[in-house]
């Protein structure tokens, strides 16, 4: 099987000596018309992938600035489907790996054959699921890789070393290792037990690693020298746009 796009995207990054970014935005957000020119903002600043987010109305994993942010494109009329669609009309003009990230529910009303189909139709290069366990994720991960595209896992600090064991036999793209437990949500520190973990997970998986959860800037991952190769930042990224700020100036702070 060829090298995923997600995983190529990353080692470009590694390769010109810096961290991939990763920036997570709400889909619709923070209108219909404006999401596009934000996302093609954030590919022209260097984005090496980006997290779309699919709304939905029970986001058990998301804090305060990501589940307002959805909420508000919900109520505007965002769906799966309208996504999909509009990302169909813009195939072809990111660079950045594109990744669908949502709840399992409105995957599978849509179908997940249907799902993976359209989504390769509409450039996009994987998906995260933050409620799909492990043992349920099966079809899914089928389903996407008959079409190409990555199903890419969601681990933390409390996961067990046999479980991370078990991703990491499956895992294409990258993995995402959530830096705190709780939901989403910028945090001025990260837990002190994160280096240890990032050992074991380095150990273990041949895939790229993203530290994503509680990124608030840039000086907090130092720390973690060559144990990460991805940053994922979403909270920052919505508030400094419902600031009145836009994804272009957010990406000039990143980068610099």
């Amino acid at each position: 099987m060829s090298q995923s796009i997600l995983t190529t995207r990353i080692m470009e990054a590694l390769g010109a000596g810096r961290k991939a970014l990763i920036p997570f935005l709400p889909g619709g957000f923070p209108d219909k018309e404006r999401f596009f020119d934000e996302l093609a903002a954030l590919d022209a600043g260097g984005a090496d992938v980006i997290e779309i987010g699919v709304p939905f109305s029970d986001p058990v994993a998301d804090g305060p600035v990501v589940e307002k942010a959805s909420l508000a494109c919900l109520l505007d009329g965002t769906c799966l489907a309208w996504l999909l669609g509009e990302l169909t009309r813009r195939k072809g003009r990111y660079r950045a790996g594109l990744v669908l990230m949502g709840y399992y529910n409105p995957f599978l009303q849509y179908g997940l054959d249907a799902l993976a189909r359209d989504a390769a139709a509409a450039g996009v290069a994987g998906c995260i699921v933050p409620d799909l366990p492990l043992e349920e994720s099966g079809p899914m991960a089928e389903a996407l890789g008959k079409r190409g595209l990555d199903l890419i896992p969601l681990i933390g600090l409390n996961t067990p070393e046999e479980r991370l064991a078990a991703y990491a036999k499956t895992a294409r793209g990258y993995v995402y290792f959530v830096s705190v437990l709780g939901t989403t949500g910028m945090r001025e520190s990260l837990p002190a037990e994160i280096t240890e973990r990032l050992k074991v997970v380095r150990r273990l998986f041949d895939v790229p690693v993203a530290l994503g959860f509680g990124i608030k800037s840039p000086g907090q991952l130092t720390a973690f020298g060559d144990l990460i190769d991805g940053v994922v930042f979403g909270s920052a990224l919505i508030a400094h746009i419902d600031a009145g700020g836009t994804a272009a100036e957010f990406m000039e702070r990143w980068r610099s």
